[in-house]
């Protein structure tokens, strides 16, 4: 069964000079357990896509249905992580964690376990009783992405998480989204500005075109997992990087506001 199923979904926005079409009837099937990427110019309406897929925005046409559930709102099967951290700032690691699991009514024990457990999957074992505010901003998304983890959602819908982050910070967790991924395999919508995290990561790229937001192409990354610095570096990548980046920018800018 389908993950996630995009129907002909559409969406304008009101601007100051009327209005600015983000999607356009756009339909696309996200599988069970697939990594998806989603890449395109600034106001595409990759979030735009994303957030509707969450329950945070509506469609004006068109539905979008999750496992068999028509999405009416927000539902802890859809964690999302955005590019701010959005961690409690009184909290340590551990009780960030530990929070999803709390509001589901776990008990003491059994929400400091998962925790535990998601805490060490993204190596952040010896920093569980520290304070967000002293943490690296790759060490807070790692945190933010223990805390989605640790909710027990069936999908991870990430707007661009690593987009704050230096180069080399962002290439480390690509790495530990991947081993978090290959262990765990839920389905994952990620929205990226940057081709080769949209490559690296994905088992399929979805490019985005403007004026109005809509696919241009769908591109098969056909290389194995685990993803590692030999793939990265190799011909069949640069080919794939490639045809996604002409994909990309060989296309006009968006007149409207960034979607």
């Amino acid at each position: 069964m389908p993950q996630i199923d995009f129907q002909n979904v559409s969406r304008t926005f009101a601007t100051q000079g009327g209005t600015f079409r983000a999607l356009d009837e756009v339909s696309l099937t996200i599988q069970d357990g697939e990594f998806v990427t989603v890449v395109g110019p600034s106001g595409c309406g990759k979030s735009t896509l994303l957030n509707i897929a969450a329950g945070l925005l509506a469609a004006d046409s068109g539905q979008v249905v999750v496992g068999d559930e028509v999405v009416a709102g927000t539902h802890p099967d859809r964690g999302v992580i955005f590019q701010q951290y959005a961690l409690f700032p009184w909290m340590t690691v551990q009780k960030n964690v530990e929070f999803g699991p709390k509001l589901a009514g776990l008990s003491r024990s059994e929400r400091r376990e998962r925790a535990r457990h998601y805490i060490d999957l993204v190596g952040l074992s010896d920093f569980a009783n520290a304070l967000p505010k002293t943490l690296s901003g790759g060490m807070k998304q790692r945190c933010a992405i223990a805390r989605a983890y640790a909710a027990d959602p069936k999908i991870l819908l990430m707007d661009e998480p690593f987009g704050a982050l230096d180069a080399l910070t962002r290439v480390h967790m690509q790495e530990r989204l991947l081993d978090a991924w290959s262990k765990e395999r839920r389905t994952v919508m990620f929205i990226t500005h940057d081709v080769e995290e949209a490559v690296y990561l994905a088992n399929r790229v979805v490019v985005m075109e403007t004026k109005p937001g809509r696919i241009r192409e769908i591109i098969d990354v056909a290389l194995p997992y685990p993803r590692t610095e030999e793939i990265r570096l190799s011909d069949e990548f640069a080919d794939r990087r490639r045809r996604v980046w002409q994909a990309v920018y060989h296309q006009p800018a968006a007149s409207g506001p960034d979607a």
